[in-house]
C-alpha cells in the first residue's frame, strides 16, 4: 500500500483520514444505486484461467444498462442533489461513459441535462446520451476543453455540474461495485485489479476493500498514454500529463481527481500501466471467454492483471478483474483485432 507521508495543508491526518474512510463506507453502503443499476456477476473466465494458472474472476460492469459502471457514481449524485439543484438541470463534461450515466439518471429523475463532450468523442457514446433524452455539445479536442467549457456553462446559465470523478457522491456509487464483489467471493483473494481514468472507482473500490479485507491487494490499471494517478504517487502530488493519448478515450484524462488521490494514495498498492497493444489483446482474451466486446479502457483491467501475473509468478491464486465498460464503435474493431495479435498471447 503507499504509504507517502502528507505532505499538503489538504492531506488528512491519521484520525480524520479514519473518519473520513468510516464516512465513506457508510456513504457507499446507502447509496441508491439499484434505483436504476444492475448487481453485475462476477464471471469464471475458465481460459484465462488456465492460460494464467490463476483463478481468474470478471466483474461485469460492461452489463450495466448504459454498458458501464459509470451510472452508479451519476445517478447517486443526482439523487442526493436538493430539489431545487435538480431543478436548475445538471451539466458535466465527459468522455462519454459518465455523460451516458447522468443522461440516463436524469431522465430517470426528471431533471434537463446539457453533456459537454469532447469532439473526438466516439459516435455511439454521442448517441447513447442523446438517446436517453439528454442534449450533446461537442467542445474542445479534449476532456480539459470539455470540462473548462461545462463549467463555464454551469455558472453562466445555472446548471448544476456533477463531477465525472472528483465527487464524493460519485466515489461512493462507484464503490457500490466493490460491496457486490466482495459479497459474491468470500473465499481468499489475492488481488483486485480496477482501471484508472479519474479515479472515481478505484477510489470508492480500493476505500471499501482496505476498510473490509485489508489484506487484498487493489491495483489500479492505466494506459501508458494517461497514467495520471501512477504520476502522481512518484510525485507525491498530483500533476498534469503534458498529453493524453486518446486510444482508451474512456480513461483519457490528464490529472487525477483531487479527492481521489487522497484515497488512492492511503488505499491503493500499486499501478501498473498497459500499452495500447496489450489492452487489445485483453479485449480479444475478453471475448474468448465471454463473447462480449469491451472498450479498450473497459479491458484495462485485465491487461493488467496478466501483466501481474508474468511479472509475479504467482500461481493458484484468485485475481479479479473488473470489465468497467462496453462502449465501442463497431468500426473501431478491426483495428483492436488488428493490435491484439501484436502483443503476447
Amino acid at each position: 500500500m503507499n504509504t507517502a507521508t502528507p505532505t499538503s495543508d489538504t492531506d488528512l491526518s491519521e484520525d480524520d483520514g479514519t473518519a473520513q474512510l468510516r464516512a465513506l463506507v457508510g456513504s457507499i453502503l446507502s447509496a441508491p444505486v439499484y434505483d436504476v443499476a444492475l448487481e453485475t456477476p462476477l464471471q469464471f473466465a475458465p481460459r484465462l484461467s488456465a492460460n494464467l494458472n490463476n483463478q481468474v474472476l470478471l466483474k461485469r460492469e460492461d452489463l450495466q444498462p448504459v454498458f458501464s459502471f459509470k451510472i452508479r457514481g451519476a445517478y447517486t449524485r443526482v439523487a442526493r442533489l436538493t430539489p431545487s439543484e435538480r431543478a436548475r438541470g445538471v451539466i458535466t463534461a465527459s468522455a462519454g461513459n459518465h455523460a451516458q450515466g447522468l443522461a440516463l439518471a436524469a431522465q430517470r429523475l426528471g431533471a434537463r441535462a446539457l453533456i459537454v463532450m469532447p469532439t473526438t468523442t466516439p459516435r455511439l457514446k454521442v448517441e447513447g446520451v442523446c438517446a436517453r433524452g439528454a442534449t450533446a455539445l461537442l467542445h474542445g479536442e479534449s476532456f480539459a476543453e470539455a470540462l473548462a467549457h461545462a463549467l463555464q456553462l454551469a455558472e453562466q446559465q445555472g446548471y448544476t455540474f456533477v463531477p465525472p470523478f472528483d465527487d464524493p457522491d460519485v466515489i461512493a456509487g462507484q464503490g457500490t461495485v466493490a460491496v457486490e464483489l466482495l459479497r459474491q467471493y468470500q473465499s481468499p483473494l489475492h488481488a483486485v485489479f480496477v482501471p484508472v481514468g479519474g479515479g472515481g472507482l478505484i477510489a470508492g473500490v480500493a476505500a471499501y476493500i482496505k476498510y473490509l479485507r485489508p489484506e487484498v491487494r487493489v491495483i489500479g490499471v492505466e494506459s501508458k498514454e494517461s497514467a495520471c494517478l501512477q504520476a502522481a504517487l512518484a510525485a507525491n502530488a498530483r500533476v498534469v500529463l503534458p498529453q493524453v493519448g486518446r486510444f482508451a478515450d474512456g480513461v483519457a484524462v490528464a490529472q487525477i481527481g483531487a479527492l481521489n488521490f487522497e484515497y488512492c494514495r492511503r488505499y491503493v498498492d500499486e499501478v501498473i500501466t498497459v500499452s495500447n497493444d496489450e489492452i487489445c489483446s485483453a479485449v480479444r482474451a475478453i471475448y474468448d471467454d465471454t463473447r462480449s466486446i469491451t472498450e479498450p479502457s473497459g479491458a484495462l483491467a485485465v491487461a493488467g492483471l496478466r501483466q501481474y501475473v508474468r511479472r509475479e509468478g504467482i500461481q493458484g491464486d484468485t485475481l479479479i478483474a473488473i470489465n468497467s465498460g462496453a462502449n465501442i464503435d463497431f468500426d473501431r474493431l478491426g483495428q483492436v483485432i488488428e493490435r491484439s495479435a501484436v502483443a503476447h498471447p
